[in-house]
């Protein structure tokens, strides 16, 4: 009876232990969220703007699992090539070394280096795919890798699957893409919350023989806001010019404005 004690103790025991560490184990591991539909091609790449350097995300210098990296003072005409990883729900909703938010449905991105913030242009080796991130977060500290995205951003880039991808990296010069963005010009025709009420507006457009693209601009993981735009143009008078066309549609009020719109 003893012995049957015993034995049924130490079973008892092994499976809380096995419990816990699986409990543990689970907790600890990355992953990408479940029971989460996403159109990722409606998910437009960040808007490279110029904003002031984040107070904390900036150290001279820092370590991790006793490696001393330095913050670089500018990320004007950086390149790199490498491997690049992603992260996703264990660090969904926490802070980031900018003091911001993950948001791994947003185009965001960790960097060991540049300054905080930076916009970096990343292209898939393999498949030539490319997208705009904005850098506001530290890491990956694992050899031979240069950029951990987010979720939403790895999927863009076809490396969710597998991992990591090869990438190369380019920062974004902030001065001519300033220059360049507040030359362009558009018409904003409506920006709606539902997708398909921008769609009746491009599909009415298309009937006109009007060109326009819906413009996504994500808020947070769960509202976007569909923007019916259409342009460039190289002249704000030849915007203007077919306004009055837009109007006579009927299909809502349309602005003439310069830059991204954002």
């Amino acid at each position: 009876m003893t012995r049957y004690v015993t034995t049924l103790k130490f079973l008892i025991f092994f499976i809380l232990v096995f419990i816990l560490s699986a409990c543990s184990g689970k907790g600890n591991r990355d992953a990408a969220p479940r029971n989460v539909n996403i159109d990722f091609n409606s998910i437009t790449n960040a808007v490279p703007k110029n904003e002031p350097l984040s107070r904390y995300g900036n150290p001279k210098s820092y370590s991790v699992f006793g490696k001393t990296y330095y913050t670089l003072k500018s990320s004007q005409g950086f390149k790199e090539r490498g491997d690049a990883s992603w992260y996703g729900t264990k660090f969904h909703g926490k802070r980031t070394s900018s003091g911001e938010t993950y948001d791994m449905y947003a185009m965001t991105a960790a960097h060991k280096t540049l300054p905080l913030p930076s916009y970096v242009r990343v292209k898939n080796r393999d498949n030539g795919k490319e997208i705009v991130v904005k850098v506001n977060d530290r890491g990956p500290f694992h050899a031979g890798r240069i950029i951990d995205l987010s979720y939403v951003a790895a999927l863009k880039l076809d490396i969710v699957k597998q991992g990591t991808g090869r990438v190369e990296i380019e920062t974004i010069d902030m001065a001519s893409n300033r220059q360049r963005q507040s030359e362009q010009v558009f018409i904003q025709v409506g920006a709606f919350m539902d997708k398909q009420n921008a769609q009746k507006v491009h599909d009415k457009l298309a009937q006109a023989s009007i060109d326009s693209d819906i413009h996504t601009v994500v808020v947070n993981a769960r509202k976007h806001i569909y923007r019916v735009r259409i342009g460039p143009f190289e002249q704000r008078t030849e915007a203007g010019n077919l306004v009055k066309e837009i109007e006579n549609l009927g299909v809502g009020e349309a602005k003439v404005f310069s830059g991204n719109g954002e």
